[in-house]
């Protein structure tokens, strides 16, 4: 060790890549205090006080999570711990999905995101009750739960933490009030000018008095039009009535209308995510801009807090059914089994989702200057078997998990007891 080290610490040998700097090969990254300070190659091991030797892995910008649900137990049996989700998991970054609502975004700011070691930020809740006990009751949920004025307070008084709005568009909600909820939520995101990140696929069940003439393959058609450049559309994939792909099979001709006008896309992969649907969209050319785990208290296996509801629909039937833990590197996983290549996954965890949050100045690269958030992750090649909730099958060739991250530098291992473990083929 010098006396006179330059950097704090040197990961030094591995793959970088690095989409918003246009980095990929093997090179060092330095970091000095809390910062990167350096990415090149062959930088002097005597340089810096400690050195890691990451040499046949990968490391990239600190991985961004669009789509979590961590508002440990304010939201009930629903929200996760950050960390467990996050540094834990290799994942720097945490978006909260309609967790907090302007009513609950104080405690929020306090509990979850000024104490957890990850980066927190949410997707405000367009419902005044956020994201309580995982919307279990859909009676919440109506356009009296809404109160467009004080939402857009909330987000606006709220730029550090609050990126955007979370709403839903699904079958349940429009048998019981139509569309209302989304064409206020629509003018909550004008309004705040944040960007909509819109759940499709079936959440809640159908009343007592059936679909009121409510169709699940028209709300696309209906939505669509109410969104700006930039909003997102979630669950592509999903396994629910309502999504991209409608009950002849057919991917809705919408969809690439919507996105040669500017909107997004969002995997949301949980436990709505199909094998087989998201074949048949990627085939039309659907290609997601950003990948969100969605993992919560009712697709993963951790504890219920007592008294909590005994039963949810997403229950019976896990994310890779038979292995039900699962995490955002194994989603990353996922879209490689489908055909997409590293260097088409890696922006949807990085540099993507950093532009989506209006931070790329701050997040999503491996930059000098930038906060060293990292993510060094390993590749194993072979033939792993992944499910889904219908309980398909693919054979993923190349398996990626997650090591150990640094957020702003501090380094944190990959330990998080939900993570998944490697099943061989």
């Amino acid at each position: 060790m010098s006396v006179t080290a330059s950097f704090d610490l040197l990961l030094r040998g591995g793959r970088v890549i690095c989409p918003a700097s246009g980095v990929d090969g093997i090179k060092d990254v330095a970091v000095r205090n809390g910062r990167i300070a350096a990415v090149a190659s062959d930088i002097l091991p005597t340089s810096a006080r400690e050195v890691v030797d990451v040499s046949g892995k990968l490391v990239l910008p600190g991985l961004i999570d669009t789509h979590a649900h961590v508002y440990q137990y304010v939201s009930g049996r629903f929200g996760m711990n950050p960390d467990m989700v996050g540094v834990q998991s290799g994942v720097t970054t945490l978006v909260d999905q309609g967790g907090p609502s302007c009513m609950t975004l104080p405690g929020f700011r306090h509990f979850i995101a000024e104490s957890a070691a990850s980066r927190v930020y949410a997707f405000l809740s367009a419902y005044l009750v956020g994201g309580l006990e995982g919307h279990f009751y859909p009676q919440l949920y109506s356009p009296d739960g809404v109160d467009i004025d004080a939402t857009v307070k909330s987000a606006t008084a709220n730029p550090d933490i609050v990126r955007g709005i979370k709403a839903h568009a699904e079958i349940g909600g429009f048998a019981r009030w139509g569309i209302r909820v989304i064409e206020m939520a629509a003018e909550i995101g004008k309004r705040a000018d944040l960007p909509v990140y819109v759940h499709f696929g079936q959440l809640w069940g159908l009343p007592e008095s059936g679909a009121n003439g409510e169709d699940a393959d028209t709300i696309l058609t209906r939505v669509i039009p109410l969104l700006r450049e930039g909003d997102i559309l979630a669950h592509p994939f999903t396994r629910h009535p309502g999504g991209f792909v409608n009950r002849e099979g057919e991917v809705h001709p919408v969809i690439q209308a919507a996105l040669d006008r500017g909107l997004k896309v969002d995997v949301g992969h949980g436990s709505h995510f199909s094998y087989r649907l998201a074949r048949k969209a990627i085939a039309a050319g659907i290609i997601p801009t950003t990948l969100g785990a969605d993992i919560h208290g009712y697709n993963t296996h951790v504890p219920a807090p007592a008294g909590t509801p005994d039963q949810h629909e997403d229950e019976e039937n896990h994310p890779f059914a038979g292995q039900a833990k699962f995490s955002l590197v194994q989603a990353m996983s996922s879209m490689m089994a489908l055909g997409l290549t590293l260097e088409q996954v890696v922006p949807m965890v990085t540099a993507n989702p950093a532009k989506m949050l209006g931070r790329s100045e701050e997040i999503g690269a491996l930059k000098v200057g930038m906060d060293a958030d990292v993510s060094v992750l390993t590749e194993q090649d072979g033939r792993f078997v992944l499910k889904d909730n219908e309980k398909n099958e693919v054979i993923a060739e190349r398996l990626l998990q997650p090591a150990f991250c640094l957020r702003a530098g501090r380094r944190f291992e990959a330990v998080a007891p939900i993570l998944p473990h490697a099943v061989a083929a």
